[in-house]
């Protein structure tokens, strides 16, 4: 996976001049006042994330009906392009008369900086009128880098593969990345690069084409970020979670993923070894396995992909505090 020398240099501008800064809304309801925290800018293939703040003096904790539920919707115009449903940051402990919650909605890398976007909130405490939030949203204008790329024989076989096997693999990961549990919550930290190096041979959103020994030709988009790093090299979970696939696919070798808090999970593939097996728990920085060239690889490599309520999302968004 060659790449023009300056790659890295490219990528590093644009993260940062990507604007990150927080806005705040706050809210005074007769029963309940709150806030609402949120990413107004954004690039497309980031993601928006809203954190909502409540307190509900007078709830009692055996009146569950007075305990709030919010969803999060993506407005295209006047038109509702995503949802998402809040949760709890803290279920364990969660309180009567205060809330935290939490929603994030991926955002595609086909989205357009000339539309005209917004959010809303829209709060339920079940004894009350639903509140309507409305927030100003934007997205930032982005370049993708196209490549392309020629496959040997090894690589154009697993590229065509329509294997029963194959088919099974997928429709067990799609299962996984579906599965949203509110209670899954491991984390609300910034998530940490996986490998010790910053040498990035592809990176998110490429526009790709495939080549195959018979010439024909693929067209796809690159899902996560390629450290170009040795075979043998360790691989750390960017965060802490619970291992929910460790195997070896036909598409991506030697696999791993990593689920982090409800709907989001890490993915790191093309591995030589694992160090983990499903339904361990890792804490933030733990050895995952080695890096490799197995699967569909054109040399040794760590591909490392973020998933949001099955959107892919640039890896790089989540280095930040984006739980605010």
């Amino acid at each position: 996976m060659n790449k023009r020398f300056f790659y890295w240099f490219i990528i590093s501008i644009a993260v940062a001049a990507q604007l990150f800064a927080a806005e705040t809304v706050r809210f005074q309801e007769q029963t309940y006042s709150g806030s609402v925290t949120y990413n107004e800018k954004v690039q497309p293939g980031d993601a928006v994330f809203v954190r909502l703040s409540m307190k509900m003096p007078g709830a009692t904790s055996d009146k569950t009906s007075q305990k709030p539920t919010a969803v999060l919707q993506l407005f295209k115009g006047k038109e509702r392009a995503a949802s998402a449903q809040f949760f709890f940051t803290n279920p364990q402990n969660c309180s009567a008369e205060t809330a935290e919650m939490l929603a994030g909605i991926p955002l595609s890398t086909w989205l357009s900086d000339k539309e005209v976007y917004s959010l809303k909130v829209i709060i339920s405490t079940g004894d009350a009128q639903k509140k309507e939030i409305t927030l100003p949203f934007s997205i930032q204008k982005k370049q993708f880098v196209s490549e392309r790329i020629v496959l040997d024989a090894r690589n154009t076989g697993i590229r065509k593969d329509v294997s029963p096997e194959r088919r099974a693999q997928s429709e067990k990961l799609n299962k996984i990345l579906e599965t949203v549990i509110p209670q899954d919550v491991y984390t609300l930290k910034p998530f940490t690069i996986p490998v010790d190096s910053k040498r990035i041979t592809s990176g998110f959103g490429d526009r790709r084409v495939f080549e195959y020994t018979d010439k024909q030709t693929s067209t796809t988009l690159h899902y996560g970020i390629d450290y170009g790093v040795p075979t043998g090299t360790p691989v750390h979970s960017c965060a802490e979670g619970k291992v929910v696939l460790a195997e070896n696919r036909i598409s991506t070798g030697w696999s791993v993923v990593v689920e982090h808090l409800p709907g989001l999970y890490s993915l790191y593939y093309h591995l030589d070894s694992l160090n983990v097996q499903e339904g361990q728990y890792v804490k933030q920085g733990e050895r995952l396995g080695l890096s490799g060239a197995t699967g569909l690889a054109t040399g040794p490599h760590l591909h490392w992909e973020v998933r949001l309520n099955m959107g892919a999302v640039n890896p790089e968004f989540f280095l930040k505090e984006f739980a605010f």
